[in-house]
Order: structure tokens, then sequence, then C-alpha cells
């Protein structure tokens, strides 16, 4: 058994703070939760002193995209290095983004799901893993790999990552079948444009028509696999609430059709805004990029109050693989920036995650019979999510009751 001990307990679920406590850990769950003086040391128990710190569920990101390392062509088609280094390169990520208090994420395209496997095999330290493998849209959409000049990626296709790019309805449901047979944990489509696609291929455009996107959704809910959906604006975003998407990443133009937020509030549809990936496409981006992101700036903010107004879920995403790798909590500040309010940004990147994901009766809070997926900080997240970003004020990570990363002995250095 392992007791964490005299810890302030922040729990997951929007509950206020409690001081003194204590949560008991034994095969891997959490066995209890509660006072200090009541949990005590059960002899054979190993104890860790939380003093002045703050104990909490492992963070969650709904949207990363681990294997990218660069928007540049080389980069996406992986020919500017052997396959085994870029793999050794997602091995050192998953670590990095473990100890930074990550205990889970879901990849949104470009993992296979041998690394969801190695993970869970122990053969490399990592968050648990969620993968759908690549998006499925029609020809032209973000599916499709293709260059500027419309050639597509050299080399034999890999079996691991099948292909998402088909038309029709029969089409839609046939690709679905193809991802699941591959190890595919969720389904991601597109239904617009994005701030990085093409210049012809903005947020409010899209290509999918209404009877493939019904069949895709159908499919997915049939193998029991939820369905993520990139839509920004316009038609495609309309579009996929009323098919029954579970989740709309991005959303970034919501507030210009206010009755969608309703919509997904009454149908379940959970918001996940990512906005941490808009603030590099602005600084960073293609030209076209850049112009695209500061024009959809006031509508973000818009449709995060609308969102939270209205009652929708908002769950916590990064999308800045490709950007940036380590600092999956800058989400979680630029939440807060954008005016939702701690509690509420950390709900998102926790509870709400798990319950987003389905994994709400295993992670997301500090309840008993959970699996002890936790997180101890030195620094109080709810007067300064900040503390949180490249996991600086993380002092201890535990992984399904494990210590997995342990600075408990820079404490004093801080």
């Amino acid at each position: 058994m392992l007791v964490v001990n005299n810890v302030r307990l922040w729990d997951g679920t929007g509950s206020p703070v409690q001081e003194g406590m204590a949560v008991a850990i034994e095969g891997g769950k959490i066995a209890r939760v509660g006072r200090a003086s009541e949990v005590g040391s059960p002899e054979g128990a190993e104890v860790i002193d939380g003093h002045g710190m703050t104990l909490m569920p492992g963070l969650i990101d709904c949207h990363d995209h681990l294997n990218s390392f660069g928007y540049g062509l080389a980069d996406k088609w992986a020919l500017n290095e052997p396959n085994s280094t870029r793999h050794m390169r997602v091995a050192a990520t998953l670590k990095q983004t473990l100890e930074s208090g990550y205990t889970t994420v879901r990849d949104a395209g470009g993992l296979d799901a041998g690394f969801r496997m190695a993970v869970e095999q122990d053969i490399v330290p990592g968050p648990r893993l969620q993968v759908v493998l690549l998006p499925i849209t029609p020809p032209g959409g973000l599916g499709e790999h293709r260059s500027p000049s419309g050639h597509h990626p050299p080399g034999p296709p890999d079996p691991s990552l099948p292909d998402g790019v088909t038309n029709g309805p029969d089409g839609m449901r046939g690709k679905v079948r193809e991802m699941v047979r591959a190890g595919a944990d969720a389904i991601k489509t597109a239904t617009t444009g994005g701030a990085s696609s093409r210049p012809d291929f903005g947020p409010a455009d899209h290509l999918m028509s209404r009877e493939e996107m019904d069949a895709l959704v159908n499919e997915a809910h049939e193998h029991g696999r939820r369905v993520m959906c990139h839509a920004l604006g316009g038609p495609g975003l309309r579009m996929a609430i009323e098919a029954g998407v579970d989740s709309i990443e991005h959303g970034t133009n919501l507030d210009e059709d206010p009755d969608l937020a309703k919509m997904m509030a009454d149908k379940d549809v959970f918001y996940i805004p990512t906005f941490s990936v808009y603030t590099y496409h602005r600084e960073q981006g293609t030209p076209h990029g850049r112009e695209r992101s500061a024009k959809l700036r006031e509508h973000h903010i818009r449709s995060l109050e609308l969102a939270d107004r209205e009652g929708v879920k908002i769950v916590a995403g990064t999308d800045a693989g490709g950007w940036v790798h380590g600092n999956n909590a800058e989400e979680i500040k630029c939440l807060v920036e954008a005016g939702l309010s701690p509690v509420s940004a950390l709900k998102a990147g926790t509870s709400r995650a798990a319950e987003c994901l389905g994994l709400d009766s295993e992670v997301g809070t500090v309840s008993a019979g959970k699996t002890a997926d936790l997180i101890l900080v030195d620094k109080d997240p709810l007067t300064d999510v900040s503390s949180l970003e490249w996991g600086k004020s993380v002092r201890l990570v535990l992984q399904g009751g494990r210590i997995v990363a342990d600075g408990m002995s820079q404490r004093g250095q801080q």
C-alpha cells in the first residue's frame, strides 16, 4: 500500500480544495480518500508526506499529435529521418508528456496502435493512449496527404495507418471498419478546412455530404467508437453536430450560428476548442494560416463564452503537436485567458476530459475505486494554472498507482 499523506486535495469534481487529506492506494486503485488523521499510516505502507502540496487527478489532453514534429512537407511525409529515429523521438515525447503530469492522451492522428500497446506493455513510459490512426475524409479533405503540387507521399502505404480518403456512404462505412480493424480507439473526421489547410480550403468550407457523415457516425457508433470531428464553422460545423458526433474539435466560429451551442448541450456533444494551436498558427504559421488565425481569434473567444453559458461540456486539447511537445498544460492556461474560470479549466483537463474519452469510471477524479492516476504539485493550480505548464510544479506522477516520475528530492530547490 502507498499513502500520500497530509496534502491539499483537489479531487477534480469542482468541489473546494480540502486541507489535511490523505489518499491510500492499493493494487493500482485508490483504496481510500479521507482526513490524514483517519487514513493514517497502515503497517507496511509506504508513506509520502505531501505537506504544503496539492494532490489532484492526472491531467488529460484529448487532442494531441504525438508523432508530429513540424508542418513542413518533409516532416509530414517523414522524409527527413529514418522511421526508427522518428519512433525513438515519439518515445521520448511520450516520456516527457507523462513526466509533465499528463497521464492520459488521445492522439488525434499520426500514431498507430503499436504505440498504445508499447505503453500498455511497459516497453516505454508514457500516458495511457487512445489513438484514431488517421482522419477519414473525402478527397480534398484533411485526410488527404498531398503536396501543394498534387503529389502523394512516396513509398508504400503503412498498413498500421490506413489511408482515410474515401467517397460515398459505403466508402465511409468501409473506412471506419478498416480503422477499427487496425486498432483505432476512436474515429476522427473533418467536415471543414482549418487554419493550416490549403489556401482554397478554409474554416467555413466543407466537402462531405450529409449522407456520408451519417454513414460514418452510425458505423463508428455501431462499433462502440466515439467520433471526434474537426469543424471550425459554416455548414460543416452544423452538419457534424446534427449528425451526432461526440466531440467538436476547434469550433472556432460556433458564435456565428448561436443555436448550435444549445444543440451541443442537448445532444451531449463535447467542445474541444484547442486554443493553444492557434497561438502558434498566428505567430509561426504560413501567411494564410497567420491571417486566418488572427481573424478567428475573437470568434473563438465568443464561441467559448457561448458554449460555457449554454452548458456545453468544455474539454482541454492542445492540437499543438507539430509546434511543441511537453507543454500540454498551456491549453488550461489558454482556457482561463479566454474567460473560463480556473476550476472549469482544470475540470476540462481532468474529469470532463475523462468523460469525453469514455474513461470517467476509471480516471479523472480522486475517488475511491478509481485508477490511481494522480499528480502532486507544489503550487496551487487554482490560484495560478500556469504553474502546471511544462510540469514546472509537478513533483510526483502516479500512473496506475505506480510512481512514474519523482521530483520530490528537488522540492527544496524550487
